[in-house]
């Protein structure tokens, strides 16, 4: 579960690992919390990771409260989880997307781990 450019680079390495372990995959799950190219695509380019499987789009835009767009991410990202069934959800950091992506795993009994 990413959202913002500080995730991007902590997760590159993380995926990085999951992709030469045995038996591990990763579906990665990017909200858009960041979604201007210079703040996201870039990132993703210059670290070499795979474009995320799900983009949400949720952003704050103008008139978007936290509230608002942390509410909507734990809507889009239940479905997310509900469609995909992972074994664990892994979020990074103390933004809205990691609360998002905790909770609705937590509400689907499934394990959190925080980076």
């Amino acid at each position: 579960m990413l959202g913002a450019h500080p995730q991007f680079i902590k997760a590159s390495l993380v995926s990085h690992a999951i992709a030469i372990a045995p038996g591990l995959s990763e579906v990665v799950v990017h909200t858009g919390q960041h979604f201007d190219a210079n703040m996201s695509d870039v990132f993703f380019a210059e670290l070499g990771m795979a474009k995320p499987a799900y983009f949400l789009d949720i952003h704050g835009g103008t008139r978007r409260t936290h509230g608002t767009m942390t509410a909507r991410m734990l809507a889009d990202v239940e479905k997310v989880l509900q469609q995909e069934k992972p074994d664990a959800v892994l979020v990074y950091g103390d933004i809205n997307s990691t609360l998002a992506g905790a909770l609705a795993a937590a509400k689907l009994h499934t394990p959190v781990a925080d980076v």
